[in-house]
């Protein structure tokens, strides 16, 4: 398979991203690629990825994350636990386009979880700037962060392969 390594790094890099602004998008994202054939995971471990139990749970639980978030006790991102548990479902679902693409995990997998460090950081300081500087209401900047998460979830896994 002739694979194009820039293109397949800035996806990884991307989900990462995506884990990053809400954790449990990006693998209900990849879920639903794999479901769909846009992800061709035959073959490999991750292939339990694409079964319609796992597009079902991975998506009730990125719906959940999506309320969850806009309730006052939720933990801030930047935490260590939500931190962690976001460059691990980053690194998870680079992991899995990885393994789309028959190419090493290691460099996709480290993209992935960079990017959702990163994501994880600049997205609280944006959303945080939006609220303070511009009076936005935090919903209204918590509704726009879920639009631009699941937006450019489907967009990365739609035009990757």
């Amino acid at each position: 398979m002739n694979v194009n390594r820039a293109v397949l790094y800035l996806g990884c890099f991307s989900i990462g991203i995506i884990a990053g602004l809400r954790s449990l998008t990006a693998p209900a994202l990849v879920s639903w690629a794999a479901h769909l054939g846009w992800l061709d995971l035959s073959g490999s471990r991750l292939s339990f990825l694409g079964s319609t139990a796992a597009v079902i749970i991975l998506s009730l639980l990125a719906l959940g994350e999506l309320m969850a978030d806009k309730l006052p006790k939720t933990p801030n991102r930047t935490d260590p636990g939500p931190l962690v548990f976001r460059a691990i479902t980053g690194g998870f679902s680079s992991l899995a386009i990885c393994a789309s693409a028959h190419q090493s995990p290691v460099i996709g997998t480290l993209l992935g979880v960079l990017g959702s460090i990163a994501a994880a950081f600049a997205g609280y300081e944006i959303r945080h700037r939006l609220v303070t500087m511009f009076g936005l209401p935090d919903l209204g900047a918590a509704l726009a962060e879920d639009i631009v998460a699941i937006g450019g979830g489907l967009l990365i896994d739609s035009h990757l392969f």
